[in-house]
């Protein structure tokens, strides 16, 4: 099979692409295939399983040069410390979408890593992209997982991988940051230029930044509406597209609380869930000083410019939070009111996220007990049920944007750790039930059921690097 790959990226910004080459994989056995984005591709899925199976794990292509503000503090250069740009696809409805391996050898932007990657965490990030694809949440895609036979050394031995993965584009905060850290005004230009023709053709460079704005306003928001935690929102991990990118130690939340976190590295909870928009605004707000010379020769003009597209993310955000927010409680009009009283129930009361808005629907179609049976204080749910009641929901149009099934987080952890062991049952069972999550399925009560307390006390996700 021909595969034609374009290199874009690599002809538009040469001096921000590193030719590289894949290191050798002698014993590659496929773990995960992801057939229905293969066929999207225009890929064989029968081929990749057999002859193809190289094309997943090897090959030259580039290392992608970009900055990032990690935790809030600057490095200006952090790049493709273990992954590779391979190139370019035009998939079935003529979209350019990248092809991207990770975990694929050190890098010249590797600063001390091995490069490579172990089995679990692409897993991981192969089922909880596939599950937020699912769900209607803008992401990456994981096209394979293909082990190498590589032993990986981290705190104990660890049996190698390589993901492939499928993007709109690599293009990052943090890929601009590079460029204007670089003083090279024409390289930024070249930049710009190629994300506008790549994801907004003909806009302005200002409309350019009023693009990323919505798009990572209505992504946050989304994130937010199925309790999703990303965990490490630094400015390499914000695309310009506005998809998900970099499963690392992401986590979807349990009981309801803003101030969730389950990121190892994260000790102060700058990346906890109600702490997104604001981490988002101030990402992008990086991302206005990158591009700044480009609005205006004059600076306050520019500054001005910047400030102004700015201050739109809130009106952005609130409409797709809102939105989103009406629809998960099956009702329309001004919902805030009620809305706030909720959440302070569902915070009070330990209350499961998922479970609540599932079991939800099942109230709106007259058995409230289940859902009600979540809280401690019954009077006040009671009461919030009587309100809400007035408003006539409708609980088939809940049933569509509640889900019953995510990716849960002892649920991944079990079928990581048997995928390690080389048993791909538990995870493919649990791929099945969360690529389908809207709707109660016979056989799957145990990937709806919230984890064990014990386990969510203490549970914490590393970034597997």
């Amino acid at each position: 099979m021909n595969i034609s790959l374009s290199s874009d990226f690599a002809n538009a910004v040469p001096e921000m692409a590193v030719s590289w080459e894949a290191v050798p994989v002698g014993e590659p056995e496929l773990l995960a295939l992801n057939e229905p984005l293969a066929a999207e591709l225009g890929l064989d899925p029968a081929w990749l399983r057999a002859d193809g199976l190289p094309f997943l794990v090897s090959g030259k292509g580039v290392a992608q040069a970009y900055a990032g503000h990690q935790f809030g503090g600057y490095s200006p250069r952090l790049g493709d410390g273990r992954a590779l740009l391979l190139g370019e696809l035009t998939d079935t409805e003529g979209r350019l979408r990248d092809l991207h391996l990770k975990g694929s050898g050190r890098t010249p932007f590797a600063r001390g890593g091995d490069g490579l990657a172990a089995v679990g965490p692409m897993l991981r990030e192969y089922v909880v992209s596939e599950a937020m694809h699912a769900l209607g949440v803008p992401t990456t895609r994981a096209l394979a997982v293909v082990s190498t036979g590589h032993v990986v050394q981290r705190e104990e031995p660890l049996a190698g991988a390589v993901l492939a993965r499928i993007a709109a584009s690599h293009l990052r905060v943090g890929s601009f940051q590079y460029a204007r850290n670089t003083g090279d005004l024409d390289l930024l230009r070249r930049l710009a230029d190629h994300a506008i023709a790549r994801h907004h053709p003909g806009s302005t460079y200002l409309e350019l930044f009023a693009h990323v704005v919505a798009a990572q306003a209505s992504l946050i928001a989304r994130w937010m509406l199925v309790g999703f935690i990303h965990g490490v929102m630094n400015t390499d991990n914000m695309t310009i597209s506005g998809e998900t990118i970099d499963y690392g130690p992401c986590a979807f939340m349990e009981a309801y609380d803003p101030t969730t976190k389950y990121s190892s590295i994260d000790h102060r909870g700058r990346y906890a869930y109600g702490n997104q928009p604001i981490i988002a605004e101030w990402n992008l707000a990086r991302l206005a000083e990158a591009l700044l010379p480009l609005f205006a020769d004059d600076e306050d003009e520019a500054v001005s410019l910047a400030l102004a597209t700015l201050r739109t993310f809130d009106a952005h955000f609130e409409e797709a939070w809102t939105g989103g927010m009406r629809a998960k409680l099956g009702v329309s009009g001004d919902v805030k009111p009620l809305l706030e009283d909720l959440l302070a129930l569902m915070h009070e009361n330990h209350v499961d996220f998922t479970s609540f808005f599932h079991l939800l629907g099942k109230a709106a179609r007259g058995d409230a007990e289940p859902a009600r049976s979540l809280f401690l204080d019954l009077a006040a749910i009671d009461a919030w049920l009587a309100r809400w009641r007035e408003l006539k929901p409708d609980g088939g149009a809940m049933d569509r944007v509640n889900p019953v099934y995510v990716p849960r987080n002892h649920l991944v952890e079990e079928a990581l750790a048997a995928g390690a062991a080389g048993d791909m049952g538990p995870f493919d069972r649990l791929l099945k039930a969360v690529t389908s999550p809207f709707g109660e399925r016979p056989g799957l009560e145990y990937f709806a059921a919230p984890a064990p307390q014990d386990f969510s006390a203490t549970y914490r996700t590393y970034c597997g690097t």
